[in-house]
């Protein structure tokens, strides 16, 4: 009998068989990439990107729902949210903190709040967001101002795309961009602080380190019609 086993080659089932195992269900998802390391005094611009399909958070309940759980979030866990902006599919936000375990756990805790409201809002089931959070590290004066144009004047970006106009001193009012005190016109901070809510109402904290805080200063101040690049961290 042990001879005659050894003529034969038994076929296997499943394992490496071309085909075998679960089919997958939903779309390919990206690969999961390292994150990019960092240290606790460098800023991080994120970006939360929402699912094809869904209802742009710039409509006033989804954007009062980001507005709300931001202002739960921004300073949780070792993370502190210093900006942000609200576009139609995605959200952009400029973040201090402690470690990579800590924005782990920032995030998370984020993302779940937010989904839960939105779909009460929307109807329907699944998640909300695409996929994985994109994170670029600031590393210099010259990057986090970089990053700091692209959140803050991030409509005038999209709107330049689709042929829009906004005015000379127009800010975005679903972004931190009227509590910002870096415009290169000081008449136009005095006016905001003046006309537009109080700073507390905003779901932000001031910056801690020193590239948020000065650091970026060393590059000028930013222009509010400024029409800022892509970022290597948006989707958009």
């Amino acid at each position: 009998m042990a001879a005659q086993t050894t003529l034969f080659r038994l076929e296997k089932r499943g394992g490496v068989r071309k085909g075998a195992g679960r089919k997958r269900l939903g779309p390919k998802r990206l690969p999961h990439r390292a994150r990019q390391s960092f240290r606790h005094y460098q800023p991080l611009h994120v970006t939360l990107k929402l699912k094809k399909g869904l209802p742009s958070l710039r409509w006033r309940p989804l954007a009062r729902i980001i507005w709300a759980g931001l202002h739960v979030a921004k300073d949780r866990y070792g993370v502190r949210v210093v900006e942000f902006s609200i576009q139609g599919d995605h959200i952009h936000l400029i973040l201090e903190a402690e470690g990579a375990r800590a924005l782990s756990k920032a995030m998370q805790a984020l993302c779940i709040r937010l989904a839960k409201a939105l779909r009460k809002e929307i109807g329907g089931s699944g998640s909300v967001f695409a996929d994985r959070y994109h994170v670029h590290v600031l590393k210099t004066p010259a990057e986090t101002r970089a990053a700091l144009a692209y959140v803050l004047n991030n409509k005038r970006r999209h709107g330049k795309q689709h042929g829009q106009r906004f005015g000379d001193r127009w800010v975005d009012p679903l972004s931190s961009a009227g509590n910002f005190d870096g415009w290169s016109d000081r008449d136009l901070v005095t006016e905001l602080r003046k006309t537009g809510p109080p700073p507390d109402a905003y779901p932000v904290e001031k910056a801690t380190k020193w590239l948020l805080k000065e650091g970026w200063r060393k590059r000028g101040l930013i222009d509010v019609c400024e029409i800022p690049g892509r970022q290597r961290s948006a989707i958009r």
